[in-house]
């Protein structure tokens, strides 16, 4: 039972966190070696907590806060250099709120199912849920700062094993606390099914797989947002090579490797 109610979380996000700083998704594998600050002045590129340069108002260079002088043309390379780099935070906010959403409409698919609608144990996840996605719109919205490096997002769990292992146990909690709606609920099926305990374990796998099929048919378009967004990173890297070979300032900085999937070219980005 755990487990098919945890499938609808599991469907519902396809980006996951590791410790060994890489994030990987449908799409793409992204290894972070060095961290990014945005706010709304600069970008500020760092390795080990240690700035390595900026980029201010978009189209100026600073390392060690001395202005590097460029060119018009390096400035213009500069300057969709860091807008691309910006778009990115928008969307990356919003598929991670999406994402949520669906885990939360996967919930209340699998308990209504189970136990009716206005279940409590429907009501107390998503609280928990919707909790946590006001925790991922705030970082995104309510800091001055966007900041992330090979801990994460501004150094807080979010989207890491610690952040998986929260939305587990408040499934394994909701389980627990509804644990005898769930017996009276697998006994009147029993009963339906006549003691037949063949007919109860098929209806049992057929809605699990039914459960599966819907999250899946629903997160078709976050996978495919996913990918427009590895395509986007993949611009991006064409951007900073075309940088690094115009400006020499910058030319050995390396933060973060991409490595497309599903036939998307490979991809650096920093």
């Amino acid at each position: 039972m755990k487990t098919l109610i945890a499938t609808a979380l599991i469907m519902a996000s396809s980006a996951s966190y590791g410790h060994d700083n890489s994030f990987s998704s449908e799409s793409c594998n992204l290894d972070l070696n060095g961290g990014i600050n945005i706010n709304a002045q600069e970008i500020t590129f760092s390795k080990d907590k240690t700035p390595l340069y900026s980029i201010t108002e978009n189209d100026t260079l600073l390392i060690n806060g001395e202005n590097i002088a460029l060119t018009a043309h390096q400035e213009s390379l500069l300057r969709d250099y860091s807008t691309h780099i910006r778009n990115l935070v928008p969307e990356v906010r919003s598929i991670a709120l999406d994402a949520i959403d669906l885990a939360i409409d996967g919930v209340n698919l699998a308990f209504n199912e189970l136990l009716g609608e206005g279940n409590q144990a429907s009501a107390e996840l998503t609280s928990q849920l919707t909790t946590i996605r006001g925790e991922v719109d705030a970082e995104f919205t309510q800091h001055e700062n966007f900041y992330i490096d090979e801990e994460g997002f501004s150094g807080k769990d979010f989207f890491d094993e610690n952040f998986e292992q929260r939305i587990e146990s408040a499934v394994e909690s909701t389980i627990k606390n509804a644990l005898g709606s769930l017996m009276i609920a697998v006994g009147q099926e029993m009963l339906f099914s006549g003691g037949d305990m063949d007919a109860f374990e098929s209806k049992m796998e057929n809605f699990g797989e039914l459960i599966e099929h819907e999250m899946k048919t629903r997160s078709a378009g976050l996978e495919k947002r996913g990918e427009a967004l590895c395509r986007s990173i993949i611009v991006i890297d064409k951007m900073e090579e075309q940088l690094k070979e115009s400006i020499d300032e910058i030319a050995n900085f390396d933060l973060i490797t991409a490595s497309a999937k599903h036939s998307i070219a490979n991809a650096k980005l920093m």
